[in-house]
């Protein structure tokens, strides 16, 4: 073997050794690497878990406890129309009047995330205080915009505000430009309550009246936002098939009933809201 054939040898071993070495870091780094990925990967897990957590700690604080109440069964059901947002502009309060009258409210404020949140719950604090004080329903809603508007200009939203008696199944509803309550009662097909005003934010806002009924036993009773008849953009269609839906399935327990008529009305989601739904039964 001539020393050009040699050296040509302890060339390529060498090489072949570089090519080892190399080999060997790479798979080194490469496995520092999946290790790191994988580190990371379980790290966003555990972010991810923490804000479920705190978004649902978030949830419970701004829903409030429905009340135990002997002659009615109550249920309700919320989603946010934002993932990275726990709360929205639709809130509900329940409480019990000192004089035994279910105070319930159905708010929607305008936009989405914690802002409309805000907006939300100086509706509902300014409604619950002023039933509290014994305020004519019919007045409710034009004197929470009276109040609130001076101070807050921007906002703008819809309510709801019921009294239900659940001694004698008297209903009564005033209303600012929210969508009316639908009833399902034993036997009958569902209709809504009609009731007209205009909300906060909007020109004159107000109930123009009290709409009143005197429901059947075992009557059903939905409130609700728009974004549970409007995810496909039609909202009448949205009302029929809700009202459609509540008549097939009124005997279900109301907190099923919830998530039945949820699921169904947002098999197909054209239009993304928050949604709010709550069900009342009378149950003498």
């Amino acid at each position: 073997m001539t020393s050009s054939e040699e050296a040509l040898g302890r060339r390529i071993r060498t090489l072949e050794e570089e090519l080892a070495k190399l080999r060997d870091e790479l798979a080194s780094t490469n496995q520092g690497v999946l290790a790191l990925v994988v580190e990371l990967e379980e790290r966003d897990e555990q972010l991810r878990r923490a804000h479920r957590t705190i978004f649902r700690e978030l949830e419970d604080a701004l829903r409030p406890p429905i009340p135990e109440v002997e002659q009615a069964r109550l249920a309700v059901y919320y989603s946010s129309a934002e993932d990275d947002a726990p709360t929205g502009g639709d809130l509900y309060d329940v409480v019990v009047l000192p004089g035994g009258e279910l105070h319930i409210v159905v708010v929607d404020a305008a936009g989405h995330g914690v802002a409309s949140t805000r907006a939300a719950l100086n509706i509902i604090h300014a409604v619950r205080v002023l039933s509290l004080a014994g305020l004519p329903l019919e007045s409710v809603v034009g004197r929470a915009a009276a109040i609130l508007q001076p101070v807050f200009p921007e906002l703008t939203g819809t309510v709801l505000v019921a009294r239900f008696d659940p001694r004698t199944g008297m209903l009564r509803v005033a209303t600012g430009g929210h969508p009316p309550p639908l009833i399902a009662a034993p036997g009958e097909p569902a209709a809504y309550l009609e009731a007209w005003g205009r909300g906060l934010g909007y020109p004159e806002p107000g109930s123009d009246h009290v709409a009143e009924c005197r429901l059947a036993p075992g009557t059903l009773v939905l409130f609700y936002t728009d974004g549970l008849v409007e995810a496909r953009r039609d909202l009448n269609a949205g009302l029929d098939e809700l009202a459609d839906l509540a008549g097939r399935h009124r005997d279900l327990p109301v907190d099923e009933l919830t998530d039945t008529l949820v699921r169904v009305m947002h098999r197909r989601v054209l239009h993304s809201d928050d949604t709010l739904l709550l069900a009342m039964r009378w149950t003498p």
